[in-house]
């Protein structure tokens, strides 16, 4: 069986850089495997203060997003990190058997630490052995991941190894990692050389997910471009990424090529150029944001979705978790 996990972070309000670079390829990716594992990772969030501002409400967003996006909720499964268990043990039990010398190694926590690495949590620094066993409690064949996270991958195959041969079993298989390739870039309207985000302190720098149809063409029409008229190749956009960015964002939306939309708008100029893309934003997110107000205006029903993707996940961890604690020597409970 192919069964694929995959893990967000709750970090707040959704927006075209997140639906384009993750979740419209996990929507994809859900028919080509078997089982479809998507978890919303609230325990990750809290190695981030910031993040952890409005947890509860950051992953009921996060889970809305993949659902109105197109999640099949009978191919897929989605739910909260915090709702298994047994993630936090499984990781406990790598986390007595991973050298710390490994963990050293990881260069994400060296560059989130920065120069304060005395004063960096623990769960920052553990943060890769909890992502290890967020993917082996389900014995998942593959992991989806994207260029900054595939050292974590190695890691996580060397504790598959490593927990294989100091219990003498083979419990996990290695897991493939699904490297997603270069996500789809999506640049601030404001400033075509910052990544769309929304730290950023104006809202016309982003389009959000739930933005409605006034409020996108509104930031289309005010997103900063040149007065040059656009070329017919995306090669000629190199020195104008307020440009290049909008290009991309047609090309993404509508499944096609840079070097194809500047054809098809070579010689117009960008009061044209952004009807157009405004049309087409609005046909594909308008859908997507007002199934996302939905699901938030009736938490009831998101949070029945995120108790029957628990229910699923755990009764699968719950498994393998009595296999592993059986080679790892534990205890059993009386009645089990």
């Amino acid at each position: 069986m192919k069964r694929v996990f995959s893990g967000y972070r709750p970090t707040g309000d959704i927006h075209l850089g997140n639906y384009l670079g993750a979740i419209r390829n996990c929507v994809a990716m859900q028919h080509q495997m078997d089982e479809n594992l998507i978890c919303v990772v609230d325990l990750h969030a809290l190695t981030t203060l910031e993040d952890i501002k409005n947890l509860v409400g950051n992953t009921r967003l996060m889970a809305a997003s993949f659902i109105a996006s197109g999640i099949d909720l009978t191919r897929s499964h989605i739910f909260a990190q915090s709702h298994v268990p047994a993630h936090t043990e499984l990781s406990w039990i790598f986390s007595c058997i991973t050298p710390m010398g490994w963990l050293n190694r990881m260069t994400q926590f060296k560059e989130k630490a920065g120069k304060h690495r005395e004063n960096a949590c623990l769960g920052l620094f553990a943060y890769p052995v909890l992502m290890a066993a967020d993917v082996l409690i389900y014995k998942a064949t593959h992991v989806p991941v994207g260029e900054d996270q595939k050292q974590h991958v190695e890691l996580m195959r060397d504790i598959t190894g490593l927990f294989n041969r100091e219990f003498n079993k083979d419990v996990f298989a290695l897991p493939e990692p699904i490297i997603t390739g270069p996500a789809t870039r999506i640049m601030s309207l404001r400033d075509g050389t910052a990544k769309m985000s929304k730290s950023d302190a104006s809202d016309y720098s982003r389009i959000n997910m739930m933005d409605d149809a006034d409020t996108l063409a509104l930031k289309i029409r005010k997103a900063k471009t040149d007065a040059e008229a656009l070329p017919d190749t995306a090669k000629s956009l190199e020195f104008r990424p307020e440009a290049a960015n909008l290009i991309n964002i047609y090309a993404a939306l509508a499944n096609q090529t840079p070097d194809h939309v500047c054809k098809m708008f070579a010689g117009q100029y960008f009061s044209t150029f952004k009807k157009d893309l405004t049309d087409l934003l609005i046909a594909h997110v308008l859908p997507i944001g007002q199934e996302m107000h939905r699901l938030l205006q009736d938490k009831g029903e998101l949070d029945q979705i995120l108790n029957r993707g628990a229910n699923h996940a755990s009764a699968l961890a719950e498994t393998h978790m009595k296999e592993i604690r059986e080679v790892v020597g534990l205890l059993k409970p009386l009645g089990s």
